[in-house]
């Protein structure tokens, strides 16, 4: 389901970001839909804009959609990445103690 969703909010993530550089800005901006060209020739000037306003509405919606859907879909699985957030470590000496030596003389067997 998780990745269904984040297919989707790829696809829709593309596609705002091709509607918005499409509508032209009042500095000029890209401007790409305007013009000799492009959807300029397809509608008028001012149908072009309410209709790139529209879709840019819509996929900024189903956007922010997504994207809670998604937050509450891993809300749940999310593991520490960080040392500060993991658990402490068990109580386990850091350098092993060195091996005891008999403390009396060394005895010859015969």
């Amino acid at each position: 389901m998780t990745t269904i969703l984040l297919v989707i909010h790829l696809f829709v993530t593309v596609a705002l970001i091709v509607v918005v550089l499409l509508q032209r800005s009042e500095g000029g901006g890209l401007g790409i839909g305007s013009g000799s060209g492009g959807l300029g020739n397809f509608l008028s000037g001012r149908g072009t804009a309410n209709l790139l306003t529209r879709t840019t509405a819509v996929l900024g919606t189903i956007f922010f959609a997504l994207s809670l859907a998604l937050a509450l879909l891993n809300q749940g699985t999310r593991q520490p990445r960080s040392l500060l957030e993991q658990p402490p470590a068990s109580s386990a000496p850091a350098v092993p103690a060195p091996a005891t030596q008999p403390s009396g003389p060394a005895v010859p067997t015969n």
